[in-house]
């Protein structure tokens, strides 16, 4: 994968992410297809998506930027290593930080938060989410590394 930056300067029309997530996995760069959830403090549907084949996805949650409690831990994120899945951006918090750390997965997300979050089975996937300045649509191509998050409509070469 180009580094974020490149992909930003070669590409005018692609969105930047604001510099508002921070990195936990160990692997700090990914890229592939868009998948999405809208969800709140309600991680069901966040397990139940990464328990399917990932096919070298990336999912987006949008957790409405939540810092009441976390959407991901260590256990969802061995079920997205586990099924294929690119990586995960979490607009809300993640738990496990430790664990996650030394985990072969990409994850971005605003912060860490040890309180889990409840299971009521809501939520809504496969549609546009928006934040950190930058609309997230299945099937868009999300590109993330140190640098942040580059979204472009289609695969971009290298």
């Amino acid at each position: 994968m180009q580094p974020t930056a490149d992909i930003s300067d070669a590409h005018p029309d692609a969105q930047v992410a604001a510099p508002i997530l921070r990195d936990f996995g160990a692997k700090h760069t990914f890229c592939g297809p868009i998948a999405t959830l809208k969800v709140f403090e309600d991680n069901t549907l966040v397990r139940s998506t990464l328990e399917t084949d990932g096919r070298g996805r990336v999912l987006v949650v949008d957790g409405g930027g939540s810092t009441r409690c976390a959407l991901v831990g260590d256990r969802l994120a061995t079920l997205a290593i586990e099924n294929g899945w690119a990586g995960l951006v979490v607009f809300g918090c993640i738990r496990d930080s430790g664990v996650i750390a030394t985990m072969d997965v990409g994850l971005k997300a605003l912060a860490a938060m040890p309180k889990k979050s409840v299971k009521r089975g809501e939520g809504t996937a496969d549609i546009p989410v928006t934040f950190a300045g930058v609309t997230f649509t299945p099937g868009a191509w999300l590109y993330a590394d140190r640098d942040g998050i580059v979204v472009c409509a289609e695969q971009v070469n290298g």
